[in-house]
């Protein structure tokens, strides 16, 4: 029986664990076995130079950092990366070499997905995850950042936007969450992706071309995919969308990225909105991809990420 919120917030003696909003491990076993699976798909990537935890009031958010190789590049305004869920930050591992070549780069665990964070209070009520969020880059020192983020990642940067955008240099939304309510057809192509992982090998090239899913086609984020679903359990309901006056609140300089083939938003209809809402909203459509741009093309949606963050910071000055 689920315990009542009202009778669990705050209270010492109730573990996370028995809480109905705060998400969780099976086992210490299954979460050792995600995070094998994890540092596998971590090392696809650039290598951080650190990983640190930070304090909040809503769990102890982990946190990987990425520098550089040129001192002078340690300088520019910071990146940092928001996953989207069921997942965590290891699935930036196509995007971290070319951020962190030119400015430093921060991914976040999100509190709530199977990463390495704890979770101890909910998150995703948008005002607690606003105040998480800030809590969280103030925890790391960053005053001024290009926040990124995908799928309910982000619906997160598109909500920080709204409600606490002072830290924000510029946001970037790739195929996000917070546009529209999520359809039952996105809800399809999850479990049918998902259950396509377990097809022949043979038979997986033709069904991540068909699905749009580069998990069918990478081993290590196959793994990583098969362990997180058994081993982590997420308590939270999907994010509601931003109304057009929340949107119309929007100053931060936006970039939104959407595949054609999208199951999340309709591409064509958000391209349109966003603009009409948001002052200099800049939104492109990438065909030959669905939910995710970042993985699927990811050269070109790097250069583009990097094209927009420097044109900001020459306006910033």
């Amino acid at each position: 029986m689920a315990v009542p919120e009202t009778m669990t917030r705050n209270r010492p003696d109730v573990r996370p664990d028995m809480r109905p909003d705060v998400g969780r491990f099976v086992s210490d076993a299954w979460r050792d076995r995600y995070y094998e699976a994890c540092d596998a798909v971590y090392a696809l990537g650039a290598s951080p130079v650190a990983e640190t935890d930070v304090e909040t009031s809503f769990g102890t958010t982990h946190v990987y950092r990425y520098e550089p190789a040129d001192p002078a590049a340690r300088d520019r305004t910071p990146v940092v990366l928001v996953h989207g869920a069921g997942s965590c930050s290891a699935m930036w591992y196509p995007n971290t070499p070319a951020l962190s070549a030119d400015r430093p780069v921060y991914a976040l665990d999100t509190p709530g997905d199977p990463g390495r964070s704890t979770q101890r209070e909910a998150i995703h009520q948008p005002e607690r995850a606003a105040q998480w969020l800030d809590e969280a880059l103030a925890g790391l020192g960053l005053d001024r950042v290009h926040l990124v983020g995908t799928s309910y990642g982000g619906w997160l940067v598109l909500n920080q936007a709204h409600r606490r955008p002072g830290r924000l240099a510029s946001v970037t939304l790739l195929d996000p969450g917070g546009l529209e309510k999520v359809g039952l057809r996105f809800f399809a192509w999850i479990f049918v992706s998902l259950f396509a992982t377990f097809a022949p090998k043979a038979l997986r090239p033709r069904l991540a071309a068909w699905l749009e899913q580069p998990v069918l086609v990478v081993p290590e984020l196959r793994r990583m995919v098969h362990a997180g679903v058994r081993a982590y359990r997420i308590r939270r309901p999907a994010p509601l969308p931003l109304s057009d006056e929340e949107l119309s609140t929007i100053r931060t300089p936006l970039y939104l990225v959407l595949g054609r083939r999208s199951l999340l938003v309709h591409p064509q209809r958000q391209a349109e909105r966003v603009p009409r809402l948001v002052p200099g909203a800049r939104v492109e459509i990438l065909s030959r991809t669905g939910h995710g741009p970042q993985i699927d093309h990811a050269e070109e949606v790097n250069g583009r990420m990097l094209g927009f963050m420097d044109a900001v910071d020459a306006v910033d000055g």
